[in-house]
């Protein structure tokens, strides 16, 4: 090892001896940071991640690595040193090694040099340095590999130029077994093989942050092999060609050969082995998590996962495949026998195809490919479909993949997030396929339910509803084997097991008034025990055996695991309106990828409010841009929050509009929404907008006067009424937001708590503005440009954080409190009396258990399909945070947050923090000055260190001559 370190040291004081090491290292940052912040637009993706800096390693290597290598043994053989060497009391092997590790060390200083760039990217942002380090330890590996390629190129020629350029073509046909043209050619199958013996896709898998083993011997093979050849090139070198040394000849040679086969076959040998990796993820992305595991072992029913891939795809699509067969063959080993899995090219099985276009609706997908000569359009098939008994789901290309559009126009596509499309799939199904039957006979003890009711003092209007609640009760008892006790209480009689006191103390269980007028109340609750946890169940509004059954089976569901929640959706509904012209204007508003998003965990039914009630197996409210209501609809949400359910209110003051006059965007304030109920409930939803320097750009028509001429454009402008809520503007121990990095609420109103209302509840501020924004009362969101050049609006003097989002849970006073109840009300368009009525509000519940829980967002814009369109155009998928924002309080009002880590996975919810251009350029020119600074200081250390090496003492001319006396 002494003789190989020194070889090492003595190659390096070549480099650093002459301007060579220099050069390559400069070379080498220069190229790297124009890629990272001009190429690769650094600051305009706005991502916290170092991909740009990784992204085009492997074709940087090939060109510098080679420039190293391609002198190794060139110049020794052209200057006639080999010989020297060779007959030194060192290896061949040594001597191999030696310059190999000379070489890596100049790659290593290089990359060394780089990590300012990650560190700026941490300091601006929330990198996960898991991917940082398996970019670098990716660039070793390739680096490893590219020099043994050169050093053995380097020892068949003595002239560099030919060792340059045959060490670049080589390295670069290794490259190019990984592109995704040369799959078109020779199809998927061997193209898989190929991609597997290139660098470059091996390169990709661990700097992303997984490292397999596989990847690994994969890269020590391919250094292993040229170097092996390169000792076998020095040896032959030596040889002559005589009968005498042709035993040493073929040993040699059957030793390297053999030593290439072992490396080969172990690659062989290691290609199944998908477990053993390592994720250095920070949220271990790459790794099946806690909740898909426990998901797969409690199947009770097969689960058949089958992809569709067709052998002939596009070539964007085709190295993806490999990646999603991987991720399912783990899926499988994890479900223990309980998951079927079947990889199909439809074109190959007939009879699959036709099952999949007729039975699942699955359909190849027309893809536009540029070939050498022509484009031409492929049909083929990338799905995967989840069945569970009779439930499935079926994931096309579209819910698979992102594609984000690189600087140079090309698209980049990459899996979203496999793990969370596959197993909310699973979940659907399985969850979907569940009965209340197969529940309840899996349940370890039974359900015990007890009816309080005072049967004496019941309202006309309900004298039957016991009865009907007793026989729903019963006909489930009698179909349970015995999982389901049903009992009877009356508090009010003589001999009762509980007082109206011991109700309310326990269960928090108020009675109702009989009517305003009355001093008797009445009881006609339920209680549900399911293990230790009871559930307190309300009569329905219409007491029909459908209605109870519902009821009772719904808080079944709830109570037991195993139940794919129900999602109520309610947005207004939108009719087209008259400008001041006299012409229609159709509504502007959606929100159709709202209900899709919540439609992957949930099954979303979209629910009308104007009976006065919401369905009683609904398990969370959605209630989108809250306006143009009545007192039912109001009523409904009021008494649903009365019986412990969930809602989510996206409920600002103000809904996107059409500007009636400039042809743009405009903002109205709601008229008839949920401003007052939530005033009631302690939540003060402010008529003012928010504006916030801190903020998400927006493309904004902007009219500039060129030589008397009015020039209209559009430019991507500070806009302060996207209001961009950062890390330390959230709640981050919420699980709403806790796996959250950023969002954006788009012309939020503040939020504003009645401390005395809320004191007894759990209130938590989700969101909050920056210390730089203000309120705004006026409603004009158009920038004035000319009374206000740097911004468009005026900056208030007052400017401190507002809160936009907040959740609470706890119990809730009725806003009908006292109120005649909407319900008694007469028809749409007849006259009501005045008059107090002598009928009680029937069902009006006055306080809520401790369970309800309201999440109320600032924002009714924040959700708009167009203000997603607006975003993705400048910001690509910033607004998935928006919908994911709106996923987490679904899931944390359901209690259902299993999901919630695997769906904060990937990169898109890592952004920068909000900078001026002055800034970003402050950054960019901090890092070329600490390279050239590093760069210097290497130079003037090694220059310090070959000055102050000592000469080697020569012996004086007399000892010389006293040794040749001496030996004579």
């Amino acid at each position: 090892m002494k003789q190989t370190l020194a070889i090492t040291r003595k190659e390096l004081k070549g480099y650093f001896g002459s301007p060579m090491a220099l050069i390559f290292v400069g070379t080498f940052l220069a190229v790297a940071l124009f890629s990272f912040f001009w190429v690769e637009t650094f600051f305009a993706r706005g991502i916290a991640d170092v991909r740009p800096l990784f992204r085009w390693m492997p074709v940087l290597m090939i060109f510098l690595v080679a420039a190293l290598t391609m002198r190794q043994w060139s110049e020794e053989q052209r200057s006639g040193t080999l010989e020297v060497l060779l007959t030194l009391p060192v290896s061949a092997a040594q001597l191999v090694l030696g310059k190999f590790l000379a070489v890596l060390v100049l790659v290593a200083v290089s990359l060394a040099l780089t990590i300012f760039l990650p560190i700026t990217v941490s300091t601006l942002g929330n990198l996960d340095w898991g991917p940082v380090i398996g970019g670098y330890l990716a660039a070793i590996l390739l680096a490893a590999a590219y020099a043994a390629i050169g050093l053995f190129v380097s020892s068949r020629t003595d002239n560099q130029i030919v060792a340059l350029i045959s060490t670049v073509m080589l390295c670069a046909l290794l490259f190019m077994l990984g592109s995704g043209g040369l799959a078109d050619f020779v199809g998927s199958t061997v193209g898989d093989l190929l991609r597997a013996m290139s660098p470059a896709s091996r390169f990709e898998s661990i700097q992303r942050g997984v490292v397999d083993l596989r990847d690994t011997l994969y890269y020590l093979t391919l250094s292993g092999v040229f170097l092996a050849l390169n000792v076998l090139s020095l040896v032959s070198k030596g040889w002559s060609q005589g009968q005498g040394t042709r035993p040493q000849r073929r040993s040699v040679a059957l030793s390297s050969t053999l030593l290439v086969l072992n490396l080969v076959v172990a690659n062989v040998w290691a290609y199944p082995l998908r477990g053993l990796r390592l994720d250095l993820t920070q949220h271990r992305e790459y790794t099946l998590s806690d909740t898909t595991r426990d998901l797969l072992n409690n199947l009770q029913e097969p689960l058949l996962i089958r992809g569709y891939f067709s052998e002939k795809t596009h070539p964007l699509l085709a190295p993806l495949v490999p990646t999603i067969r991987d991720t399912l063959e783990e899926y499988r080993i994890a479900s223990a026998g309980k998951l079927e899995l079947d990889i199909v090219d439809p074109a190959k099985e007939p009879e699959k195809e036709a099952e999949a276009s007729q039975v699942y609706g699955i359909r190849p997908t027309p893809f536009q490919v540029a070939g050498r000569y022509e484009s031409s359009v492929i049909n083929s098939y990338f799905d995967i479909l989840v069945r569970y008994g009779d439930q499935n789901e079926v994931l096309g290309f579209t819910d698979l993949i992102e594609v984000e559009v690189r600087r140079d126009g090309l698209p980049d596509v990459r899996l979203r997030n496999l793990e969370y499309d596959l197993t909310r799939s699973i979940k659907k199904v399985v969850y979907g396929f569940q009965s209340v039957d197969a529940v309840l006979a899996a349940l370890e003890e039974p359900v015990e339910m007890t009816i309080f009711a005072t049967p004496s003092t019941l309202p006309a209007p309900l004298a039957d509803a016991l009865q009907t609640i007793q026989k729903v009760a019963a006909d489930i008892q009698r179909d349970s084997s015995g999982k389901f006790i049903y009992t009877l209480v009356d508090p009010d009689a003589p001999n009762s097991p509980v007082t109206r006191q011991e109700l309310y103390d326990r269960y928090r269980i108020q009675p109702i008034a009989v009517s305003f007028f009355s001093p008797e109340s009445y009881y006609l609750h339920m209680v549900m025990q399911v293990g230790d946890e009871p559930t307190v169940l309300y009569p329905p509004g219409d007491v029909s055996e459908a209605e109870v059954r519902t009821t009772i089976e719904s808080a079944l569901k709830r109570a037991s695991p195993g139940f794919l929640k129900v999602v109520g959706f309610w947005v207004p509904p939108l009719q087209p309106t008259q400008d001041p012209f006299g012409g229609t204007q159709q509504p502007i508003s959606s929100w159709q990828e709202l209900f899709a998003t919540l439609g992957d965990e949930y099954e979303v039914r979209g629910t009308d409010l104007s009976g006065g009630s919401v369905p009683a197996a609904v398990d969370v409210l959605v209630v989108v841009a809250p306006q143009d209501m009545t007192d039912k609809e109001r009523f409904a949400i009021d008494q649903y929050l009365m019986r412990g359910g969930a809602v989510v209110a996206v409920a600002g003051n103000y809904v996107l509009a059409p500007d009636p006059y400039g042809g743009g965007l405009a903002v109205k304030e709601v008229q008839d929404g949920l401003r007052d109920m939530l005033d009631h409930y302690g939540i003060t939803v402010g008529r003012e907008l928010v504006l916030d320097l801190q903020n998400e750009p927006f493309p904004v028509p902007v009219v500039r006067n060129v030589g008397g001429i009015q020039i209209q454009e559009i430019q991507a402008l500070d806009y302060p009424f996207f209001v961009d809520v950062r890390a330390d503007g959230m709640a981050s121990e919420h699980p709403i937001v806790s796996e959250l990095q950023a969002v954006t609420l788009n012309w939020p109103s503040p939020i504003t708590l009645d401390e005395a209302k809320n004191a007894e509840r759990q209130i938590i501020e989700l969101l909050r503005s920056s210390k730089a924004s203000w309120t705004q009362a006026d409603s004009n969101i158009q920038p004035n440009f000319e009374l206000h050049p740097q911004l468009g609006f005026a900056v208030g003097e007052v400017q401190e954080p507002h809160t936009i989002a907040v959740a609470v849970q706890g119990s809730l006073e009725s806003y009908f409190k006292d109120k005649p109840s909407p319900l008694l009300a007469g028809a749409e368009g007849e006259e009501v009396t005045p008059e107090p009525p002598t009928e009680p509000a029937a069902g009006t519940i006055e306080r809520s258990p401790d369970t309800a829980r309201l999440v109320v967002f600032g924002s009714a814009a924040f959700l708009d399909d167009i203000v997603f369109e607006i975003s993705s155009s400048l910001s690509r998928d910033r607004y998935l945070n928006s919908l994911r924002l709106v996923q987490s309080a679904v899931a944390w009002c359901t209690e259902d947050l299993d999901l919630l880590t695997i769906r904060a996975r990937g990169t898109t919810a890592r952004l920068l923090d909000p900078l001026t251009e002055r800034g970003q350029s402050m950054w960019e020119m901090a890092n070329y000055a600490v390279a050239l600074l590093a760069l210097v200081l290497i130079g003037v250390v090694w220059n310090v260190r070959r000055r102050s090496e000592q000469p080697m003492e020569l012996m004086p001319p007399e000892a010389l001559s006293t040794s040749a006396s001496e030996v004579k």
